[in-house]
């Protein structure tokens, strides 16, 4: 069985059937095949993932995710497509988690924390240099179920 490139399933090699593992509870596939990068919270080895039809990496331990940038906004929308509405109130941000520093898992460069500026009061983390965004456990979940924003013009 290989992993089938920019698909979300696993191809026998020898009879050509597909495999495709289930969400969990959050969403995400996770394939279970190691990535190059380490997480940069619990430093264990990452793993391919995808949500909402994009690859991502994974941590097994701590279920962070590293999600490229460019992709990030189509990944909120669509798995707020998907989710039932319902009333949500995000809970404050803590002040404190702006002042973590990790390191990125591609480039070991210092990534950026800052309060992402759609809903769900969620400090993430960035790295501007290899394009991708760091979120913690729990994150996407709280920037999915967030009310969309709206302006009064």
């Amino acid at each position: 069985m290989h992993l089938k490139a920019d698909q979300e399933c696993f191809a026998c090699d020898h009879c050509g059937s597909i495999q495709v593992p289930p969400e969990n509870e959050d969403g995400i596939r996770i394939f279970d095949i190691p990535a190059s990068s380490s997480c940069p919270i619990c430093i264990r080895v990452l793993v391919y993932a995808s949500t909402a039809g994009e690859r991502i990496l994974f941590c097994k331990t701590c279920h962070g995710m590293l999600i490229a940038m460019d992709v990030f906004p189509e990944v909120i929308q669509d798995l707020k497509a998907r989710r039932e509405s319902t009333s949500y109130i995000a809970p404050p941000f803590e002040s404190r988690d702006l002042n973590r520093r990790i390191r990125c898992p591609q480039c070991s460069g210092t990534m950026v924390t800052h309060l992402y500026g759609g809903g769900g009061n969620v400090v993430i983390d960035n790295c501007e240099h290899c394009g991708v965004n760091w979120l913690d456990y729990g994150e996407l979940d709280r920037i999915v179920r967030a009310p969309d924003r709206t302006y009064a013009g």
